[in-house]
């Protein structure tokens, strides 16, 4: 029997403007809202994600995240 879907949580979420752009896409082209893509996305995070490539962009963002808030 699946899963009933239902939107338990709500969080205030700041992303950046390309992160956000790039989350309507996806969405859109999944046919998804977008806190429907922010679930399918984050309930499969492991399969979604290659763990060599997120660890090396985790830290080239991590490094510039300070200039960025500026």
């Amino acid at each position: 029997m699946p899963k009933r879907f239902r939107l338990t949580r709500r969080f205030p979420a700041a992303m950046t403007e390309d992160g956000y752009r790039r989350l309507k896409r996806f969405a859109e082209e999944a046919g998804l809202d977008e806190g429907e893509a922010l679930s399918f996305l984050f309930e499969n995070f492991d399969s979604v994600t290659d763990d060599e490539a997120l660890g090396h962009r985790l830290r080239l963002f991590t490094a510039e995240l300070d200039e960025r808030k500026r």
